[in-house]
């Protein structure tokens, strides 16, 4: 009989030679377990999805209502479906005033997509900028926005009039023009290595977007929700964006995602074209009421108020002499090793002690510390001891 991973390499499209390949058949909270029962801590929540656990059962139980009530209707934007209104109620009541039009789409990728497309209809402008070592998604849209040539070089060509900067770097603001449509960046930039953004710097560029009618897009995707102890990255920056995209944590783990705009300027997408953008399942009504359940549990639950304390329980208990630095935000986090031979090293021992860890695309001597934010500090010191047992472990 054949194996189920042998199937799995056979029939499912594969993204390396080298997956993880674990055969996980269950999930609770901050553990997944493989067919053998064999327990791992999950610390990278699904790359900063389950941010509220697996299977938290506040959202199992608001999946569970509305199946019963009612799946796919209409392809998106026709038919006034509950699950969208109550979330992007809940989602607008809680963002700064003129951030009060949702767009509903399935994943970060899609957000980001409408989001260019939106900026470029409002302006009437081509020139998008974007910041060097930033990921913004892997469609053809989104991987424009990369500027890693080992990953766009095969797909070219890609969208035209993209102009790369320097993150945190602050003279290269001035080439922000009346030409560009928008700015597209992250106020921690994920997957360089997780590099906060300088608080200068994210002025600069606000007031820059400001000042030549440029729209600034944030992307949220994996900043989301509470991850870095505020309920989106750019609320430590005293900022307001044009435009913000979300996905990830958004649905508790069922797949959704956003852009958020103000009306004035989401409605430019209502004429010349009508439909300027649409989408058969954004918004899907399992996942908005996944959605809302989430956002409702982060709220009254103030999962946000624990994120220092438990930011600073990491910090104090990883302690070994192989670790560079660390760097990141809340329950954020990279960590530094040697190098790249090293950190495969420490992760597969990681793995073998039961804790899931992985790099970052442009930084491949880190790994990732995002665990769901419902992490408890028993929980904190288990993952802290692996890790150190796990760096002993490497040569």
């Amino acid at each position: 009989m054949i194996s189920q991973r042998q199937l799995f390499l056979n029939h499912i499209g594969q993204t390396s030679d080298f997956p993880l390949a674990l055969e996980i058949v269950e999930a609770e909270g901050i553990y997944l377990y493989d067919k053998n029962k064999k327990k791992y801590i999950d610390l990278i929540s699904g790359v900063s999805v389950s941010n509220l656990g697996h299977r938290n059962p506040h959202v199992v139980s608001a999946v569970k209502q509305q199946l019963d009530k009612y799946m796919h209707l209409m392809v998106y934007g026709e038919y006034i479906q509950s699950p969208q209104v109550k979330f992007a109620k809940l989602l607008t009541d809680n963002l700064p005033i003129n951030l009060d039009s949702v767009y509903f789409v399935n994943s970060g990728s899609e957000a980001n997509e409408g989001a260019l497309k939106l900026a470029k209809r409002y302006t009437g402008r081509t020139e998008i900028v974007a910041f060097k070592n930033a990921y913004h998604g892997s469609t053809h849209g989104a991987l424009s926005l990369m500027s890693s040539e080992y990953f766009t070089n095969s797909f070219k060509p890609l969208l035209p009039n993209i102009r790369f900067l320097e993150f945190n770097n602050e003279s290269d603001l001035e080439q922000i023009s009346k030409k560009t449509a928008c700015v597209v960046a992250e106020v921690i930039q994920a997957e360089a290595g997780i590099i906060e953004a300088k608080q200068s710097f994210i002025q600069k560029l606000s007031k820059r977007c400001k000042d030549t009618g440029t729209l600034l897009i944030i992307d949220e995707v994996q900043t989301g929700f509470g991850r870095t102890g505020k309920l989106f990255g750019f609320m430590h920056y005293n900022i307001v964006p044009d435009i913000f995209t979300i996905a990830k944590a958004m649905g508790g783990g069922m797949p959704i995602g956003a852009f958020v705009a103000s009306k004035k300027i989401m409605d430019s997408f209502k004429t010349n074209p009508a439909l300027g953008h649409i989408t058969t399942f954004g918004g899907h009504p399992v996942s908005a009421a996944a959605a809302y359940a989430s956002l409702e549990f982060i709220l009254e639950n103030k999962i946000i108020e624990n994120i220092e304390y438990k930011s600073k329980l990491f910090l104090d208990n990883i302690n070994h002499s192989k670790i560079k630095s660390i760097r990141g935000k809340g329950l954020f986090y990279s960590v530094e090793l040697e190098d790249t031979e090293h950190l495969k090293a420490f992760i597969n021992k990681a793995l073998k002690l039961g804790l899931v860890t992985d790099w970052f695309l442009f930084a491949d001597n880190r790994f990732r510390i995002a665990p769901p934010l419902i992490i408890s500090e028993k929980e904190i010191i288990e993952s802290c001891k692996i890790i150190n047992n796990a760096l002993d472990m490497i040569s």
